[in-house]
């Protein structure tokens, strides 16, 4: 059976994050991509500048056209906007029976927030308890739990393993916001904790990174990896991946990380 797996996301119109990224990501690992998408964002290196929101019944018929034909073995959630889009995938969901990854976009680089408290608590009480990976950075972690940003390993162990208790069965923590020369990601389960670590690239092409980690973790749990041997997979491709950005050459500010690094140059 052809391995598939749906992104539920925005569009990026710089086609380095979003869908577009979701969808490279997907294919450069083997995996038929399908997608459902949440909003349009007119974007591209340098700035966004202008988000226009797809409507519920649309997000809804969506989900419904993919699911009544195609075999779904993975489904990953990115931007979703607010508590009536939330609740909305929520719906589309339920007893669907297929692992999901959620990248809780909540807020952006510029560190503006771009869910409302409301969108925030549909999230906690609607999709966490859905997820079989979620994948905060250290500001959407603290953000999903009203504290300050973890600011050791010590802090980021115990804010995943607070958001494991709202229903998650996997937490990875991301340390790429963090300090230091070496980049440590945390995936703690009710099993353990694991740790991935990769040099801190000096690189300004990281545009993506976190939707193309989420759509790789995604991709292997649609291959029938479990969650450990997913992140760690995920892991490596995306290291892969922001090593040779700089190999691209797209746009004047921040480019997009390349997703077919191990097919062209």
């Amino acid at each position: 059976m052809t391995p598939i797996a749906l992104t539920i996301a925005g569009s990026d119109s710089g086609g380095g994050a979003g869908i577009q990224a979701d969808l490279k990501t997907f294919s450069a690992l083997g995996v038929y991509g399908a997608s459902v998408i949440t909003a349009l964002t007119a974007q591209n290196t340098r700035a966004v500048t202008l988000v226009e929101p797809v409507s519920n019944a649309m997000i809804a018929a969506q989900i419904s056209a993919v699911f009544d034909d195609l075999a779904v073995n993975a489904v990953k959630l990115g931007m979703l906007g607010d508590a009536g889009v939330i609740a909305t995938v929520a719906d589309g969901l339920a007893g669907r029976g297929v692992p999901v990854v959620i990248d809780p976009v909540m807020v952006a680089k510029s560190g503006a927030v771009l869910l409302p408290g409301a969108a925030v608590a549909a999230l906690i009480q609607r999709l966490l308890p859905l997820a079989d990976v979620l994948t905060p950075n250290l500001p959407e972690a603290a953000h999903l739990l009203g504290c300050k940003a973890a600011a050791d390993k010590a802090e980021m162990l115990e804010q995943g393993r607070a958001l494991l208790s709202l229903g998650p069965r996997a937490v990875l923590m991301k340390g790429g916001h963090g300090d230091g020369d070496i980049c440590t990601d945390v995936l703690i389960t009710a099993g353990g904790v694991q740790e991935f670590n990769a040099p801190r690239l000096n690189t300004k092409n990281t545009h993506g990174t976190g939707c193309t980690l989420s759509a790789a973790i995604a991709a292997g749990l649609a291959r029938g990896l479990d969650p450990g041997a997913a992140v760690a997979a995920a892991h490596g491709y995306l290291q892969a991946a922001i090593r040779a950005a700089d190999r691209l050459h797209v746009g004047h500010g921040h480019g997009p990380v390349h997703h077919f690094h191990e097919v062209w140059t």
